[in-house]
């Protein structure tokens, strides 16, 4: 079933993305590959402290953002903010689709889930 809205969390070792409608949701989760995981970035070296293998988890986590209109990305640090660079770099109509991107901690299901109800609705509030 497509969903209008979409709200993803996200932190280096997995993803969980849920579809949200007015009365139901479906939920997909999306495991990095444990071997392509956070590599601890060294002082003075160049590079961004991330393996190659994150491509392959954001292209994953995107794949199941294709049908949503509206997408809230959340996480409690930075892999939030890199699924953005992804999605700048190699998926723009994805991109175009995301209304916020919110530093939120680790909920649960439900509480990410009626954060993104309330989320989705003050956006269409302020639209109008």
């Amino acid at each position: 079933m497509t969903h209008y809205h979409a709200a993803v969390w996200l932190d280096h070792r997995e993803a969980r993305i849920f579809e949200i409608g007015t009365d139901e949701v479906e939920k997909f989760t999306v495991h990095a590959h444990p071997h392509h995981r956070q590599v601890h970035h060294k002082h003075g070296v160049l590079g961004s402290g991330h393996s190659e293998g994150d491509k392959h988890f954001f292209e994953e986590i995107v794949s199941h953002l294709q049908a949503p209109q509206e997408i809230l990305i959340t996480g409690p640090a930075k892999a939030k903010l890199e699924l953005m660079r992804h999605l700048h770099k190699h998926a723009h109509g994805v991109e175009a689709k995301v209304v916020g991107v919110e530093t939120v901690d680790h909920p649960t299901d439900g509480q990410l889930v009626a954060y993104a109800r309330k989320y989705f609705d003050k956006v269409d509030r302020m639209r109008g």
